[in-house]
C-alpha cells in the first residue's frame, strides 16, 4: 500500500496518509477538519527489492554483457599467473631457510 502526501488549502497543513491504491483520496484536514484537503505529487519512497533472485546483471545490456565476460575472463587468467608466480616463491620459504638474518636478543643480567 502506498504512502500519500497531503495538503490542506485552508491552513496549508501538510500530513502524509497510508492508503490503498483503491481508496478515495482524503478529503478532510486532520489539523483544522475543513474538507479543503488535496493530494500532492510526491517522490515517493523508491522501490526496495528484498530477497535473493535480484541480481545487478538481471537486465544489463547484451553488449554490457559480453564486456563483464570479458574482463572477467582477463581478471581469472591474470590471477592465474600471478598464483603460478607466488607457489614457485612459497617453495623457497618452505625449505625452513629464510634470506633474512635473524636477530638473536641478549640478555642484560
Amino acid at each position: 500500500m502506498p504512502t500519500y502526501e497531503y495538503r490542506c488549502n485552508a491552513c496549508d497543513h501538510l500530513w502524509e496518509d497510508f492508503q490503498s491504491i483503491k481508496a478515495p483520496p482524503t478529503k478532510k484536514c486532520p489539523e483544522c477538519g475543513k474538507s479543503k484537503a488535496e493530494r500532492i505529487i510526491s517522490a515517493g519512497g523508491g522501490i526496495i527489492f528484498k530477497g535473493s533472485g535480484f541480481y545487478q546483471t538481471d537486465y544489463r545490456s547484451e553488449s554490457y554483457k559480453k564486456g563483464a565476460s570479458a574482463e572477467k575472463k582477463a581478471n581469472e587468467s591474470a590471477s592465474k599467473d600471478s598464483s603460478s608466480s607466488s607457489d614457485s616463491s612459497s617453495s623457497d620459504s618452505s625449505s625452513g631457510k629464510s634470506d633474512s638474518p635473524s636477530k638473536s636478543v641478549k640478555s642484560s643480567d
